[in-house]
């Protein structure tokens, strides 16, 4: 049987799981510097985002049958490559859908009701009044429009939440020709047909704009696209920190332009700007999207019959 290098860590049921099936699996971390030397004696790797897997690690491995992501992107992976090697390449790209749109509207009433602020801000009666003015200008989200920029399975799950919430969704996905969500309640199925527009229309019309895409090369977010935005938009970003420029989005904060950001990605993790860090109207989390007990459960789950299936394919 095969053994299996487990680098950033497995919910126990998935390690007992690939146990139960006969696989070696070593879950003790090795240093990205000592992979070269060590990764040759395991036949697959299981990792998260913490641990990069590129070309000269892939070189170093000739024997390795597969690198598995528990995870959806796959940007620490250098996918094509390891394929070409003919290494599989596994992820678990609906696992943590629901938890990842979880967090995503966490941020959206978090920013809507200025909730990171009083975290932070409240101590005593003369803050408690101080703040008490200040949010009597936020809103509901009811009626309020929601740009989703990617529609795959985490943009739809922000989309159920969303029109459960009354909002209006509108969406702009270049692979998609016509974004359905599908509802089922006690046994009754609703499909509701969401309005696709161009980036710049979506711009021009959205309250809140929430990215839902991987990393392509370039930012999707630069000033020219925050010029395109209505004043006092909401910019929520669980994706990935590089579909952001950091920079330009702290520039339309200080002008004005965007009223509130939430973000969970940044980019370059861990080691995130001070100014981000320190900014009164972003809500900040660490890179948590997927992490809730029900996903990594399900991610571990998912790996294990994706890294069964493929051994006992060959």
């Amino acid at each position: 049987m095969w053994k299996i290098l487990v680098n950033d860590g497995m919910e126990s049921e998935g390690v007992l799981a690939l146990q139960s099936l006969g696989f070696k699996v070593d879950c003790n971390n090795i240093p990205q510097n000592e992979l070269n030397e060590k990764l040759p004696f395991y036949d697959g790797i299981i990792v998260r985002s913490a641990t990069k897997v590129r070309t000269e690690l892939i070189d170093a491995c000739p024997d390795l049958k597969f690198i598995a992501r528990g995870g959806v992107g796959m940007d620490n992976i250098d996918v094509e490559y390891a394929r070409q090697k003919g290494i599989e390449v596994i992820n678990t790209p609906a696992a943590s859908s629901r938890s990842v749109a979880e967090l995503a509207m966490a941020h959206i009433l978090c920013c809507s009701r200025g909730l990171h602020i009083s975290n932070r801000e409240l101590q005593n009666k003369d803050s408690f009044t101080s703040l008490k003015k200040q949010f009597a200008s936020l809103c509901e989200i009811k009626s309020k429009t929601l740009f989703l920029i990617g529609f795959g399975r985490i943009g739809k799950e922000l989309a159920k939440m969303a029109i459960g919430s009354e909002m209006k969704v509108v969406v702009y996905d270049p692979f998609i020709s016509n974004p359905v969500v599908d509802f089922e309640f006690n046994g009754n199925q609703l499909s509701v047909s969401l309005p696709q527009v161009e980036l710049a229309d979506g711009f021009s019309i959205a309250d809140y704009i929430s990215i839902h895409t991987p990393f392509v090369g370039q930012p999707i977010l630069t000033k020219s696209e925050f010029e395109q935005m209505k004043q006092g938009v909401i910019i929520i970003n669980t994706s990935r920190g590089e579909n952001i420029s950091e920079s330009d989005l702290l520039d339309a904060i200080e002008a004005g332009k965007v009223k509130f950001a939430g973000l969970d990605v940044y980019q370059d993790e861990p080691n995130i700007s001070s100014n981000i860090i320190s900014h009164r109207l972003i809500s900040k989390s660490p890179h948590i999207g997927a992490s809730t007990q029900e996903a990594q459960a399900r991610i571990a789950l998912e790996l294990v019959e994706k890294i069964d299936n493929y051994y006992n394919s060959k």
